[in-house]
């Protein structure tokens, strides 16, 4: 632990991406504000999760683009030029954030310990925190906190939605029918389900528990066309959302929804932060490592399943951050057990 005289007058935290980890640093920052509220916080983060996380009151935002890391550097020393911090918070690991991490005076740069800090973050970095293993990614974050002395946890992921955001929402989600969000893609194409499984799940939904069921994610390719054929399999109505709508706009309709049925990706997290539970659909990955922090019994987890039939080992043999991303991973994720998983939860709410 830092031996810290006084709170400092000024913490820059570093963390460029994705959204699901941006989401993550949220209670850091609430526990920060917290605990230190006469400390001046600076985010440096990327310009896609900055459209959501600007909305957090009493932060400086430096975006940064992400393309290019000579252009990167350029940008951001200009901005930074003259200024130190007393404390920088490295929570990234790619090469890229580091090279990013030396544009940045800092009389102390906190980064991950020996055996975690992959991609030479250790020659970034003149301090470190503690060693631990096998923890959630908010956890690990929670051991900057804990490296400079703050030990409360704060999960308090609230930001102020706008009012625009909060009618579009109110517009899908208009009253109390129980409501079902399906955000069906990752951004890794080997983690997501079979459209026709999403279909299947939405008629159960539709049927069993009179949902409404809203498709949603972003404008790629991959998420229009598998909204465009779950809507094609799919025996029930549904409201195809996907590319529709903005970062706060999804935030704020993961507000008023029943559940969120997602893959491994940034709506799962998103969800966490509204206090909306989520059905996560986990193979490709672990989710007692990067799941939503609030809804693990929730999840449906064939990642044991799929180590012992890709890898050929049980879970615990293999490095915690391994992914089995292989061709057909996801197939082990049987509808039953995702409506059962729906079941379960419906039944168990007021």
């Amino acid at each position: 632990m830092l031996s810290l005289a006084e709170p400092p007058r000024s913490v820059c935290i570093l963390r460029l991406s994705a959204i699901g980890d941006a989401c993550h640093v949220v209670p850091i920052v609430r526990t920060l504000q917290q605990a230190w509220p006469a400390t001046q916080l600076t985010w440096i983060i990327g310009k896609t999760e900055a459209r959501l996380m600007n909305l957090i009151d009493g932060v400086e935002f430096i975006t940064v683009e992400k393309r290019s890391v000579l252009d990167s550097r350029r940008a951001l020393q200009a901005q930074l030029a003259g200024r130190r911090f007393d404390v920088l918070l490295h929570m990234q690991l790619a090469l890229r954030a580091s090279l990013l991490a030396q544009c940045v005076a800092a009389d102390v740069k906190l980064g991950f310990d020996r055996p975690r800090a992959r991609e030479l973050q250790w020659l970034f970095t003149n301090a470190r925190i503690a060693a631990r293993t096998r923890e959630h990614v908010l956890d690990s974050f929670f051991g900057f906190l804990a490296a400079l002395g703050i030990e409360e946890r704060l999960l308090r992921w609230d930001l102020p939605l706008p009012a625009g955001a909060q009618a579009y929402a109110q517009r899908l989600i208009p009253d109390a029918q129980p409501t079902l969000i399906v955000s069906p893609c990752s951004s890794h194409p080997l983690r997501n389900w079979r459209p026709e499984r999403y279909a299947a799940l939405a008629a159960h939904a539709a049927r069993r528990h009179g949902m409404r069921v809203i498709l949603a994610g972003g404008p790629s390719e991959l998420e229009r066309q598998a909204g465009g054929e779950i809507e094609a399999a799919s025996s029930a109505p549904l409201i195809n959302q996907i590319g529709k709508d903005t970062l706060p706009e999804l935030l704020a309709l993961l507000a008023r929804a029943t559940v969120l049925v997602s893959p491994d990706s940034g709506p799962a997290h998103l969800a966490t932060m509204v206090g909306t539970p989520v059905v996560g659909l986990y193979a490709a990955t672990n989710p007692a490592r990067s799941g939503p922090y609030l809804s693990g019994r929730w999840c449906v987890n064939a990642y044991p399943q799929a180590a012992r039939v890709f890898r050929g080992v049980g879970p615990e043999a293999l490095p915690w951050t391994h992914k089995i991303e292989e061709p057909g991973v996801m197939d082990l994720i049987g509808v039953d057990e995702v409506t059962a998983k729906l079941d379960e939860l419906l039944g168990s709410r007021p």
